[in-house]
């Protein structure tokens, strides 16, 4: 048996996000107290008026199979949102609603990539993205960004690693891990590299739009002769603390939502039922009732930058969006702390969870070696004392 599984797995990472949260569980069962700052997940609970529509949607009997593209009045709501929000005009046939976003990505994968294409990865990137690409029997082609420039890739970097295998670009803004958010006029510089090869598709993961410190959203589908090769990714996950409900949503040319629906018939159908009915309110909502979550998160960015900064070692810059910091750490590689010798950003990870009893996650797995990211979604005195115990590690 010693064939069972198929090169594909055997080739596949494990999301070092989830193993790094195993690991934290393991360490809490053994009676350690772990403070997790390794998830992307909000700490809010899922807002009354969602979850009052989801009941309503089961007392009136929705138990059905859904259909494999979502709702209609739920692609209706998207297409609001769209319109409202990102200055978007989607019909039905371009909204695919899925079992979250990350089923999103891996759809258009499925449905655009063929063996070779390139797909260009602006690092850090979220950890699925490469992962998602080679399923798909791309390549991905990663581009380094630094932090003194906000991890963003300027046009050069953009154009300089483009080739004539090059199918996609994928990326992030609010970014993951990051928190990094690209104004209108990067966006538009990175827009006028495209506009010369038309043949590129740009896969745009907005699923942190509303957590945004910055005041304005900007959408790559907005952008001058680019509305019709962009794939706009989004959900519920974050923004309306729905990660457990499982919905996100593409808006996309129709060629490419109808390509979607296609892999998802065979992969999994429609979304689960309640779910979407509890979308519909979610997305109908003007965003000010999520602006307590969001408003919260910036409070616990400034607060976590003000007390990173006393500790040596830490390069920091500052997130305008998400729920996450990125420092880089790389000051403290070849040192040895607590006995041990830090290599490199798993280790020092590895470390903190360890001693400090902190779970955070390697940048190494973001593309990024010389970072880690550590999520602020979590209560304010979780937070400092986190920090604390950092510190006292590190010092």
């Amino acid at each position: 048996m010693s064939n069972l599984l198929s090169e594909r797995i055997l080739n596949m990472s494990t999301s070092a996000t989830l193993a790094m949260a195993a690991k934290a569980r393991e360490l809490k069962a053994e009676g350690k107290d772990i403070i997790g700052l390794s998830l992307g997940e909000p700490d809010f609970n899922t807002p009354d008026f969602i979850k009052d529509a989801a009941k309503e949607a089961i007392d009136q009997n929705y138990n059905s199979y859904s259909p494999v593209d979502g709702y209609a009045d739920l692609k209706t709501a998207i297409i609001g949102k769209f319109k409202r929000d990102n200055h978007l005009d989607y019909t039905p046939s371009q909204i695919v609603v899925s079992t979250g976003a990350k089923q999103s990505l891996a759809n258009v994968a499925m449905a655009v990539i063929n063996p070779g294409d390139e797909v260009i990865l602006p690092a850090p990137y979220w950890v699925s993205y490469s992962e998602i690409v080679k399923l798909a029997e791309g390549v991905p082609v990663e581009v380094a960004t630094t932090i003194e420039n906000d991890f963003k890739i300027t046009p050069e970097q953009l154009e300089a690693a483009i080739t004539p295998k090059t199918k996609m670009l994928w990326y992030s803004s609010p970014c993951n891990p990051s928190g990094t958010v690209y104004s209108k006029e990067e966006l538009e510089a990175l827009a006028a590299v495209l506009r010369k090869y038309p043949e590129i598709i740009v896969v745009s993961d907005e699923i942190y739009e509303h957590i945004n410190f910055k005041g304005g959203h900007h959408s790559m589908a907005s952008c001058e002769g680019m509305y019709d090769r962009t794939v706009t990714v989004n959900g519920v996950s974050k923004a309306y603390a729905m990660t457990g409900w499982r919905i996100g949503y593409i808006g996309a040319p129709e060629k490419i939502a109808r390509a979607c629906n296609k892999v998802q018939g065979q992969i999994t159908s429609g979304a689960n039922c309640i779910a979407q009915r509890a979308t519909i309110a979610a997305l109908e909502a003007p965003v000010s009732e999520i602006r307590y979550m969001i408003d919260k998160f910036h409070e616990r960015r400034d607060l976590v930058l003000e007390l990173l900064q006393e500790i040596p070692g830490f390069k920091l810059n500052v997130p305008e969006g998400a729920f996450y910091v990125f420092p880089d750490i790389s000051d403290f590689f070849g040192k040895t702390i607590k006995g041990k010798t830090i290599n490199n950003a798993s280790d020092l990870s590895m470390l903190l969870l360890e001693e400090a009893h902190v779970a955070t996650v390697t940048g190494e797995a973001f593309g990024s070696p010389n970072c880690i990211r550590i999520s602020y979604a979590a209560s304010e005195a979780e937070l400092k004392e986190a920090i604390k115990r950092i510190k006292e590690v590190l010092s």
